[in-house]
């Protein structure tokens, strides 16, 4: 069990009142609040550390490599890697690229290219980019109508098949808080198939392992995982890095450069080209440490505790629909429409409450259009997320309901949904 007033004292953002209301801050899906132990470390390094990495050879440029590697290696204890096997981008959007390009090299017009329709943005758009540049065949995954990847569908279809050269999906959705079936399309992939997982939503909630996982390749970010914003991790398997050519030219990632041609750097600095986020990456370290010693077990018991908590709550709540399974294992974020509000106007009556959530189609706008909505509510949870905040929450959706004239669904058994 979490000491969850112990660690809110960690974040002191989270005793701001918003209008006059305290802070009920549901957003952690979107970026998470950082730890009073993480600033502190970003501070240190800038103020007592500050130089560039893996050039410098005086006494602050051995330290800020250090604290850089020393970084990388947390990371990769975190989940279950090795150092060599953890790359550094801006952010889990830009590991996916790098994905996209440098597998994007092998593609030819006779591949195809997998993803789902329940996919964030970053794991759709740079696969349509590298389709359009080789001439590859993009497909994708459908989701029945709880949410739940229709694998039954993608075995008819021979979704996955010999001419199936990268699969890249979700290890867990930021609208459906269920991920992609990865064990199962693990074992259809051919050996050939590159398999991704974007793992945004998932690192920071549960216990990761990437030999347990079975992908070839992981994403996610920092910032959701209670580390500065500015860097995200790409892991691959060593033989799969090692066959992938370089992302970006530039410094650092290169071994000899000639004015007739240059050689590569060995993974990951074949991928890290110029000054690395380097204080970023001490955050992301110190982040990792304070997870580390919480205990991600704890924290994704909590997180469940959580979540059921909060179906429990939204059920009482008139005209409300949930969007993905509404009860059983599911990840800490809860997509929902109410009535016939915009996602917007609810956001905003919820905000003069305090409670911040986010309205929109949360960079997954073919999901909505596959669940037949344009938009939706979705409020996330992470391990300092309270019950008192989840009753806020519902306190302001059914004000949100009176401030909209909506006494008829107020008053009503079986409300309305829309469909």
């Amino acid at each position: 069990m979490l000491d969850v007033e112990k660690i809110r004292g960690d974040f002191p953002i989270l005793d701001r009142v918003i209008g006059e209301s305290k802070l009920a801050y549901l957003d952690s899906a979107n970026t998470s609040q950082k730890p009073r132990q993480m600033v502190a470390a970003v501070e240190d390094h800038y103020l007592h550390h500050n130089a560039n990495v893996s050039r410098a050879m005086h006494t602050l440029g051995a330290e800020a490599t250090e604290a850089f590697e020393q970084a990388r290696a947390k990371v990769a204890r975190f989940i279950g890697a090795q150092p060599n096997e953890i790359i550094f981008t801006k952010n889990s959007s830009e590991a996916l690229n790098l994905a996209a390009y440098t597998l994007g090299s092998r593609l030819g017009p006779d591949d195809e290219v997998v993803v789902s329709v329940a996919e964030h943005h970053s794991n759709i758009v740079p696969w349509q980019m590298a389709c359009e540049r080789t001439g590859a065949t993009l497909r994708w995954f459908d989701v029945t109508d709880e949410g739940y990847f229709d694998m039954d569908k993608a075995r008819d279809e021979a979704l996955i098949n010999e001419r199936t050269k990268v699969i890249s999906v979700t290890a867990m959705s930021n609208v459906l808080g269920i991920g992609a079936p990865l064990k199962q399309i693990v074992a259809w992939a051919p050996q050939t198939a590159v398999v991704i997982a974007d793992g945004a939503q998932l690192v920071p909630h549960q216990p990761v392992n990437v030999a347990d996982l079975g992908v070839d390749l992981l994403t996610f970010t920092g910032h959701k995982m209670l580390g500065p914003t500015g860097i995200g991790v790409l892991w691959g398997k060593s033989e799969v890095l090692q066959s992938l050519p370089p992302f970006l030219g530039g410094g650092e990632m290169i071994e000899i450069v000639k004015m007739t041609g240059s050689t590569y750097a060995q993974p990951p600095h074949r991928f890290e080209a110029g000054t690395p986020p380097i204080a970023q990456a001490v955050g992301l370290g110190a982040a990792v440490d304070y997870l580390s010693q919480i205990g991600m077990d704890a924290i994704a018991d909590h997180d469940h505790q959580i979540i059921a908590y909060a179906l429990e709550r939204l059920r009482e709540v008139p005209g409300l629909r949930i969007l993905g399974p509404t009860s059983g294992d599911r990840g800490s974020v809860i997509a929902f429409t109410l009535a016939d509000i915009h996602p917007h106007d609810v956001m905003q009556v919820l905000d003069s409450h305090g409670v911040a959530v986010r309205g929109g189609h949360h960079c997954a706008r073919p999901l909505h259009e596959r669940l037949g909505i344009q938009a939706s509510v979705r409020m996330s949870a992470y391990l300092y997320t309270t019950k008192s905040e989840i009753d806020a929450l519902i306190d302001g959706l059914l004000d949100t309901l009176r401030f909209f004239g909506a006494s008829t669904i107020l008053g009503a058994s079986t409300p309305g949904v829309p469909s």
